[in-house]
């Protein structure tokens, strides 16, 4: 199966950001951090691309999961796992 890069935008101080690494760590997710608040263009550009103005935004390859909140339910109703299964068929 390939894995699609998580990526998890951040910002220092922030308890949902916090939330939202534990919880992927807890479920053996991979993850790379990009913290927002040395890049204002970046910030912009992440708020423009997911329709929120929130931190964390939590991407699965370029597709926006959304913040914690949504990130949580996804693992609870088996979506967010669902991402990873597409890319099967393939190999």
């Amino acid at each position: 199966m390939t894995m699609h890069q998580i990526t998890v935008y951040t910002r220092r101080f922030c308890s949902f950001c916090t939330a939202a690494k534990s919880l992927l760590q807890s479920k053996g997710y991979d993850y790379s951090e990009v913290n927002l608040d040395e890049d204002f263009d970046l910030a912009m550009e992440i708020m423009r691309k997911s329709g929120q103005r929130t931190v964390p935004q939590i991407f699965v390859g370029e597709q926006s999961i959304g913040g914690f909140q949504e990130l949580r339910a996804s693992m609870t109703d088996g979506t967010f796992e669902d991402l990873f299964d597409t890319d099967e068929s393939t190999q």
